[in-house]
Formats: C-alpha cells, sequence, structure tokens
C-alpha cells in the first residue's frame, strides 16, 4: 500500500529537492517533466536553480498521481492536465470559484515571514504586516490568473 505525500508547508518557494520530497518523485524526473508539461514552469534564479511555488507542486502532485497511480501514458496525462486547466478557466470565466487542493492553514506571526521575499522593517506593526503579504499575495494571484487566461 502506497503511503501518503507529506503536507505541503506554508512557504512560499520550495527548491527542487524539497518538491521531490513533497511529491514522492526525484529532481530528474521534475525537470523532465518541465519538458512534458508546459503548464509547470518553476522560477529560475541564480545558477538556473529552480524554485517552485504552492500551486505548481499541487500540478506536480497531480501529474504524479495521472502517471503512477491512474496508469496515463506522458501523452495522456499531458492532455488530461491540458483538460483539467482549460475546465478550471472555463469555470473561472463563469464566475465560479475552484477550491479543489486549496487547504486552509493557521500561521503564526514567526511563519508569515517565511513568505516575505524582502526583509520588512523590524518596527511595522503586525497587522500592517499581515496586509502587506495578502496584498503581495493578491497581486501574484491575479497575475497567475492573467496568465491562464
Amino acid at each position: 500500500m502506497e503511503k501518503a505525500l507529506p503536507q505541503i508547508p506554508a512557504k512560499r518557494y520550495f527548491t527542487i529537492g524539497e518538491v521531490g520530497d513533497l511529491c514522492g518523485v526525484k529532481p530528474h524526473v521534475l525537470r523532465y517533466w518541465e519538458q512534458e508539461f508546459t503548464q509547470l514552469r518553476p522560477m529560475k534564479r541564480r545558477g538556473n536553480r529552480r524554485y517552485y511555488q504552492h500551486h505548481e507542486v499541487l500540478m506536480i502532485r497531480k501529474i504524479r498521481d495521472l502517471l503512477y497511480d491512474q496508469g496515463f501514458t506522458i501523452s495522456g496525462a499531458r492532455n488530461k492536465m491540458q483538460e483539467l486547466l482549460q475546465n478550471e478557466r472555463d469555470k473561472r470565466r463563469n464566475g465560479e470559484v475552484m477550491l479543489e487542493g486549496v487547504e486552509v492553514i493557521e500561521v503564526s506571526d514567526s511563519e508569515l515571514a517565511d513568505f516575505e521575499d524582502t526583509q520588512l522593517e523590524v518596527s511595522a506593526s503586525t497587522s500592517v504586516h499581515q496586509l502587506m503579504l495578502v496584498r503581495r499575495e493578491l497581486s501574484e494571484i491575479r497575475d497567475l490568473l492573467r496568465e491562464a487566461a
């Protein structure tokens, strides 16, 4: 019997090694899947290092499920992923909200710092800090929605 995958931590970016551990696949498989699934585009920074976001980790888990658990071929999984993403776009256009795969996670103030790319001034109040994080997250979501449309 297959063991369950670990819960995805409340972080903004994950390295390829972390994603491999979270999804139960080796890093070379993830690099190969990037070539086969055009929807999978991790951000690359210094030295071509890959940084995956939460939605990409969920996508990799779905790809893994299609290939390893449901027995799809690469081509079949690619087609299924395109179909799923098109259905998601159609639901968004029709005003429906997709909540599948979304978890509500309680996060302490100290853990919120992991979501921040740059250091905020220490003197900033916690509520202002949280509002700035929410604003940044909403901007990123808006940008992702524009790309998907």
